[in-house]
């Protein structure tokens, strides 16, 4: 019998181009139960996908506060998240309906 070694899913093995870090990141937005803590992971997964320490030189940030405000237990700033959501090229949309 064949042992299968079994490796933990992790998103950002799948976040690979452009448009699946926006389609990622959109259903985020739709999904967020309002407090910010599915966009904040999304962000936080977009993040990783693309390389910490160079969205630390775009945004100004450090790497460990970009780590520290995108984590589980993160609470960053309006303003944070705005730096990085241009920094990783994503825009925010609205829709009425």
């Amino acid at each position: 019998m064949e042992i299968s070694e079994l490796k933990k899913w992790d998103v950002v093995d799948h976040l690979r181009t452009d448009e699946e870090m926006a389609a990622y990141f959109d259903a985020s937005l739709d999904e967020d139960p309002g407090d910010g803590s599915l966009i904040r992971a999304a962000l936080g997964d977009i993040a990783r996908a693309r390389g910490m320490t160079s969205l630390a030189k775009d945004t100004g940030l450090t790497r460990e506060g970009l780590y520290k405000a995108l984590s589980v237990n993160g609470n960053p700033e309006f303003t944070t998240m705005m730096k990085v959501i241009k920094a990783l090229g994503l825009r925010l949309h609205t829709a009425q309906g």
